[in-house]
């Protein structure tokens, strides 16, 4: 038993309450090292009493590590603990400071958690675990309102410039609100609609006034009761770590300097304002001086921005927001944030854009979930780049599995492409069977999936600014056949609950291969996903109980073997399946 392995902390992902009467308790191992382990659980008022094992199962496991899980309904909400760790006749006992052979005499030493507050709970908005997401660029998208085109608007369709128009608009939104409802699409997040002087707006000049080339306010209040009517979420996406030029506060700092009643609502290392050899005299993202850093320690930023994110959701009725380089503003400040949107509304969703591994913004206090590029990477790493055989990427999921609370996992924004980044179609260089198998995935697994407008009809692009083609309407311009794949494939979605909150585990992903099973199971329901990321046909065997199963795809049934209680299963080349038990 390598004990150096051994790991817990009665904190973050490791011990944590899932709900009012839950409480989570993971450890983590050496890969394969323990056979058996147990919690040692008990009330710390009346120990002798209530002390008892609970059986912990392995949650997940990466290249390196088994991380094992339990949960727990302690009856006065507090809990006292430790840990049995066994491998093979060796038994070993752990409290929070050392391991012992014997049981420890006294409980006093061991790991707790105090008691279940509920403000400390990590609450996520339940409506998110069942959504399907659709990401809208609003300049692409459709132009339903002419009157509205910014100077100098090219032909719908032309090449996507960095600082050219094409009219898309919030009343080209509404008219094509069909399109979505008959795809399937529950939620929409707009990239930024606040007015601006770039094509993408994520260089805001007044958080309170919808641009005018989209619309203005009453544009969008009747865009989300629109939206509402059909049964869609809106997300609105928030540009708080920065500001653009056109701001009035930093024009004010521009034109007065040290003298500007604004000028501490930035971070300004030296007056005047300026460039010197590439770099600002003050911060903005990255070293774009058009996009200057807001100072959200600033009490006046601070009132200003979270009296923005308070109107949207309680006004005009957005369902959450997106965070715009969220890792870069002070965690004080979305702690205040989140508080003034669950205030507005409990059940808004708040997401924020980190491209790596995020513990410190979900721990229940700031965000709901953060986009998951790990994700992103680790299905193109498998599907598209092939630099992940089927055991690392197995691995590469447990190991996302096993950071976060299992509140973060359900509600996690699971992307493949996005506005800043090559498309799928592309990255698949078109080859639509590779494209199909990565979503295959990103609908079979836990969290919400999105979509980005168009791929959904075989929109390709390159990097950005050719992933922000405008959106092609003509039926003769659409790949229907893809539509439907994502259209079926987000109704077995939304009739499989496994596939969007039930358990995963890996039957087959072994080192070198390219054939992939997995279970997901919610109860006594099971649901088994089989994909062969492999240029040739695959039959896959799978052990599963000896019961028979339904092809979700196409409802024709699959026996299993009278032998050896197997099931086989012959997958085309970039195949899949999706079966579910037999009732």
């Amino acid at each position: 038993m390598l004990l150096e392995a051994v790991f817990h902390r009665p904190k973050l992902n490791w011990c944590y309450a899932y709900d009012l009467e839950t409480i989570h308790l993971r450890l983590r191992c050496k890969k394969g090292d323990l056979t058996e382990v147990f919690a040692w659980i008990g009330d710390k008022y009346m120990w002798d009493q209530s002390k008892e094992l609970v059986p912990m199962s392995i949650l997940t496991s990466d290249e390196l590590f088994d991380y094992w899980e339990c949960a727990v309904k302690p009856p006065y909400r507090r809990l006292k603990y430790g840990f049995q760790l066994k491998s093979g006749d060796e038994t070993v006992w752990m409290n929070e400071n050392k391991f012992f052979t014997e049981e420890p005499a006294e409980p006093d030493r061991l790991f707790e958690y105090p008691f279940i507050n509920p403000a400390d709970v990590y609450k996520v908005p339940d409506w998110v675990k069942d959504a399907i997401f659709y990401q809208i660029f609003p300049e692409r998208f459709a132009n339903g309102n002419p009157d509205n085109d910014p100077e100098g608007v090219l032909p719908w369709g032309g090449k996507p410039e960095r600082d050219n128009f094409f009219g898309g608009d919030l009343q080209g939104v509404m008219d094509h609100l069909d399109h979505l409802s008959e795809l399937g699409i529950t939620a929409i997040y707009f990239t930024p609609l606040f007015l601006a002087t770039t094509n993408h707006k994520y260089d805001t000049a007044d958080y309170m006034e919808i641009d005018p080339h989209f619309g203005d306010l009453e544009t969008a209040k009747r865009l989300v009761q629109a939206c509402h009517d059909r049964g869609i979420r809106v997300l609105f996406d928030a540009v708080f770590n920065h500001s653009g030029k056109t701001f009035a506060p930093f024009v004010d700092v521009l034109e007065k300097g040290e003298q500007s009643q604004y000028k501490d609502w930035f971070s300004v290392r030296q007056f005047p304002l300026e460039v010197k050899d590439g770099v600002p005299t003050y911060d903005t993202f990255a070293f774009e001086p058009m996009m200057p850093k807001l100072n959200t320690r600033h009490p006046d930023v601070q009132k200003y921005l979270l009296g923005v994110a308070d109107f949207w959701v309680r006004e005009v009725g957005i369902d959450g927001w997106r965070l715009d380089v969220a890792d870069e503003v002070d965690h004080q400040f979305w702690r205040e944030f989140r508080q003034t949107v669950k205030a507005a509304n409990p059940e808004a969703y708040i997401l924020g854009e980190i491209w790596h591994e995020s513990s410190p913004w979900l721990q229940g206090d700031q965000f709901d979930a953060v986009m998951n590029y790990p994700f992103t990477d680790a299905v193109l790493d498998f599907v598209v780049r092939g630099t992940l055989d089927a055991k690392g990427f197995a691995e590469s999921i447990g190991r996302q599995l096993s950071r976060y609370p299992r509140q973060a996992s359900e509600v996690a924004f699971n992307l493949l492409d996005s506005h800043d980044t090559p498309r799928l179609l592309t990255l698949c260089k078109g080859d639509k069977r590779k494209m199909k198998l990565a979503a295959l995935f990103q609908f079979t697994y836990s969290g919400t999936p999105c979509i980005y407008y168009g791929d959904e009809i075989g929109l390709d692009g390159g990097a950005d600014p050719d992933c922000r083609k405008c959106m092609p309407w003509d039926p003769r311009d659409q790949d229907l056949e893809l539509y439907e794949f994502y259209r079926t494939l987000i109704g077995i979605r939304k009739d499989l609950a496994p596939l969007r909150t039930g358990s995963i585990r890996f039957l087959t992903a072994d080192a070198g291969g390219s054939a992939l099973v997995f279970e997901r199971k919610l109860g006594k329901e099971r649901v088994i996903v089989l994909l062969n990321n492999l240029d040739t046909a695959q039959t896959l065997k799978v052990n599963h109980g000896g019961a028979n199963w339904v092809d979700a795809w196409t409802g024709n049934l699959f026996e299993a073997s009278e032998e050896d209680a197997s099931l086989q299963v012959r997958l085309p080349a970039y195949g899949y399946t999706i079966l579910k038990k037999q009732i």
